[in-house]
């Protein structure tokens, strides 16, 4: 049997395709389950497709049955959600009755242990309420000026001294913003070879996550295999760095909560309820967190961006005289990013043709609930992906188009729930004031001072997906020094 139907009997089925645009219809209840693919071997066929290609197969998916797909997945039951109301309905109206699926808890809680992350239940609210006071939009503020630090050595080093022009890899050059930005504001400084080595060991450690989630269990890692030893390597170089940074603010003169770094608020937060800090173990797991999530989220949004505006050059124009009007010269800080509209529908435009986070955590049902007017089972497991949902043509007109007026005032609206690059429900991203600040002060500083052009014979990149979603080979740009 073939692992999917053939799109006309797969319109059949639905019964809810426009005939004449090809469009799909929101999913009416049919029968006792919705329709969707069935594969080979207990549909063990099925997940072959989505270690292959699973933005892909996801698309495909949507394509021949519409906003609400079934899959059986060996002993799994899975439901794709492509519709914005049903995510919604489901991670907001139905967010007390979902868990995140086990196997990716079990294979980020190897970095990450027990952060807001990978818990449930009664300490995840309590870790959230802790956490949220430290990256309110009031507090994030005042990271801008590390933000602004770190941005300014990188971008003044991504051509030599007297060179106006020349070819950057784009990707070295907003990881180590990137990466200089999460230690500046994470600990207040950065040894020397720090970021180099914490660039290569969170790219490897995203790499190995994507690949073991697609396993029913994690090989032991200290089986004598080179994708193993890359694995022990990144995590031996992450725990050392934020065990190092730790304990050195333990041994510092003065009260080890003083300072305007994210680890003295960490170390100063207490419990509204009961009065206690942090352990020391949840310290340790949500500076973890804040590290790797601070970092390769941020890195590759600019890095799609960045490559949008090279092949837009009216788009990159505009934004490049707003930045000139506003700045006048001078650097961005916090007060800045409101008045930089159209540079923050590019990044938000960028974001929604490549969501770093392009498919969401799964999540399981632990009761009976109803999706759409379909009823979910317990046990089922709930897919959601950004990517198919921000490329939906009912919602955006021309979806493959960069078109940032999307989001400047007075566009039209689109459903809640058909953006949603930082998800959404009560765990939508902490970071996301964070994420957008630091994007929008180094997307201003990178136009003040270069202007961005593909090389000749620059091919359209492919995206890969490994947890977050990144150009394959890379992106390559030429950067001309402004006024020269």
């Amino acid at each position: 049997m073939n692992t999917t139907m053939t799109r006309g009997a797969a319109d059949a089925a639905q019964g809810s395709f426009d005939s004449a645009t090809r469009q799909p219809w929101p999913s009416r209840p049919s029968g006792s389950r919705p329709p969707g693919p069935r594969g080979r071997w207990l549909g063990l066929s099925l997940l072959a497709d989505m270690k292959r290609d699973y933005l892909g197969f996801a698309e495909q998916r949507h394509r021949l049955y519409g906003d609400v797909c079934n899959m059986r997945l060996f002993q799994e039951r899975a439901y794709d959600l492509f519709s914005p109301d049903m995510v919604r309905e489901a991670l907001v109206d139905h967010a007390d009755a979902l868990v995140r699926w086990e196997r990716g808890v079990e294979v980020f809680a190897q970095a990450f242990g027990s952060s807001v992350l990978t818990t449930e239940g009664p300490l995840w609210q309590r870790q959230r309420r802790m956490l949220m006071p430290a990256f309110t939009p009031k507090r994030v503020a005042g990271y801008a000026g590390l933000m602004r630090e770190a941005a300014a050595t990188a971008l003044e080093r991504a051509l030599p001294a007297g060179v106006a022009e020349g070819e950057v890899g784009m990707d070295a050059l907003f990881s180590r913003v990137a990466m200089d930005v999460i230690l500046r504001t994470l600990f207040g400084r950065q040894l020397e070879g720090e970021a180099e080595a914490a660039i290569h060991a969170t790219r490897v450690m995203g790499e190995t996550a994507m690949r073991e989630m697609f396993f029913p269990v994690t090989l032991p890692d200290w089986l004598p295999l080179p994708a193993k030893a890359a694995k022990r390597q990144a995590l031996r170089t992450l725990r050392g760095l934020v065990h190092g940074h730790i304990q050195r603010r333990r041994v510092q003169g003065g009260r080890e909560d003083e300072g305007d770094d994210l680890l003295a608020r960490l170390l100063a937060l207490r419990d509204e309820e009961t009065g206690e800090s942090l352990s020391g173990q949840e310290l340790f797991d949500q500076c973890m967190v804040s590290f790797q999530a601070g970092h390769e989220t941020a890195a590759t949004a600019l890095l799609w961006w960045s490559r949008l505006l090279a092949v837009h050059p009216a788009a990159a124009a505009k934004a490049r005289e707003e930045v000139d009007a506003v700045l006048a010269g001078r650097d961005p800080g916090a007060q800045d990013a409101m008045a930089l509209p159209y540079v923050t529908a590019t990044l938000k435009e960028a974001m929604r043709l490549y969501p770093p986070i392009a498919a969401l955590m799964t999540r399981r049902t632990l009761r009976e609930i109803t999706v759409g007017g379909w009823t979910i089972p317990p046990g089922t497991l709930l897919y959601v992906t950004p990517w198919v949902l921000q490329r939906d043509r009912r919602w955006w007109p021309q979806p493959n188009e960069f078109r940032p007026e999307r989001f400047l005032p007075g566009a039209p609206e689109v459903p809640r729930g058909a953006y949603i690059p930082f998800g959404v429900g009560p765990r939508v991203c902490l970071g996301q004031h964070f994420a957008m600040l630091e994007m929008t002060i180094v997307a201003a500083m990178l136009l003040r001072r270069y202007d961005l052009a593909l090389p000749a014979g620059a091919s359209e990149p492919e995206p890969v997906l490994n947890v977050t979603l990144r150009p394959k080979g890379g992106v390559a740009l030429r950067l001309r020094r402004r006024g020269v």
